[in-house]
Formats: structure tokens, C-alpha cells, sequence
């Protein structure tokens, strides 16, 4: 890992990034994030987070609160607080989901609530199309897209071009076994 360099995991909420801290950590890449947030039914392997997820809240407050990432390895910080990252050296992954399915999670998470599903896609879908355009238009950033669905469907094409973004050091053998399929509750049954 490059010291200048800030390494994210980013993607919005239930669309996999626990899964991808898990697959690259199963590569031998370091992660940071502590154990504030307990595993549960929804992430039975963890959430992979800082801060137990307030940090957003931390970089709306300091956005220079991410420089003490740089340089030690993959911090997970979702969609939405990649729009308060300053000026520095970026590699981000990430990761995109069947937006149907990602309705599914956040309502099996809200214990079967249900949800005002065409708003909150409205609203997921205009975060992504704005994150996305702010990371193109940022030479500081350098960004790889992967799918969650592809990635379960099949996860060695998906990890090597994870290992080709990241480099030599990254083992895509070992990545490929943080895949769980068993894992891949909220599909979107398509009739």
C-alpha cells in the first residue's frame, strides 16, 4: 500500500461493502475497523466499520479525519461520505447491487417495516449518479467498479480484476473464499 494513499471500500448502504472488506481481507490486504458494531443476523461475519459507523458524522465534522487512514489500509466509509472526502490520493472499490435486492435487505434490517420502496430507490439512485459523477470529475480519485451480483455469480472473474486494480501483493485464491453464497439472503426473484 502506497503511504500518500487513502484506500475505501464505498457503495450505498446493503449493497455488499462488508462482503468486499471481507474478500479483500481474505486476500491479505489490511482493513481497518474496529468491533464498535457487533456482528448480527444481518452481517453474521461483521460490518467491518470505524467508529461503529458514525464516520460520516466524523468527516461532516473534519473531513481532514480521513488523512489518518493514509496509508494503512482499506477503511470502509459509504456512498454517501465519499461527498466530504478533501483534496488527497484515493483508491476506492466500489461495489454496486441489484437495487431491488439492496430494498430487500434494508427492509428484512427494519424487521419487516415496510418500506416506501419508490421513494427510497429515487433517492439511492440520485446518491449513486451524484457520487459517480463527483468521482469521475476528481483526478485525485482513481475508482474500480465491481457488482455483488457478479462477484456471486462468478467470483474469480470479479476478484481478478480487484487483484489487477490493487496489484501483485493482493491473493486472489484466498479472496475468492470470502465469497459465501449461503450469505446471498435478499435476491431479487425476478417472475
Amino acid at each position: 500500500m502506497f503511504e500518500d494513499t487513502i484506500y475505501i471500500v464505498s457503495g450505498i448502504e446493503r449493497s455488499g461493502t462488508s462482503m468486499l472488506m471481507q474478500i479483500l481481507g481474505r486476500g491479505n490486504i489490511p482493513l481497518l475497523f474496529d468491533e464498535k458494531r457487533k456482528a448480527d443476523e444481518h452481517n453474521p461475519r461483521g460490518y467491518y466499520e470505524v467508529e461503529g459507523g458514525k464516520i460520516i458524522n466524523l468527516l461532516q465534522e473534519n473531513p481532514d479525519y480521513v488523512n489518518k487512514f493514509k496509508g494503512k489500509g482499506f477503511v470502509k466509509i459509504t456512498a454517501y461520505g465519499l461527498l466530504f472526502l478533501p483534496k488527497s490520493k484515493y483508491r476506492i472499490i466500489f461495489i454496486e447491487r441489484d437495487m431491488e435486492e439492496v430494498l430487500n435487505s434494508m427492509e428484512k434490517m427494519r424487521k419487516g417495516e415496510t418500506l416506501e420502496r419508490g421513494e427510497i430507490r429515487e433517492s439511492l439512485t440520485h446518491l449513486l449518479n451524484h457520487v459517480k459523477k463527483l468521482l469521475a470529475q476528481r483526478a485525485d480519485i482513481e475508482v474500480l467498479y465491481v457488482n455483488y451480483n457478479r462477484i456471486l455469480q462468478n467470483p474469480s472473474q470479479e476478484i481478478k480484476r480487484i487483484g489487477d486494480f490493487l496489484g501483485e501483493e493482493f491473493d486472489t485464491e484466498g479472496a475468492v473464499s470470502g465469497v459465501n453464497e449461503r450469505l446471498y439472503r435478499n435476491r431479487n426473484i425476478k417472475k
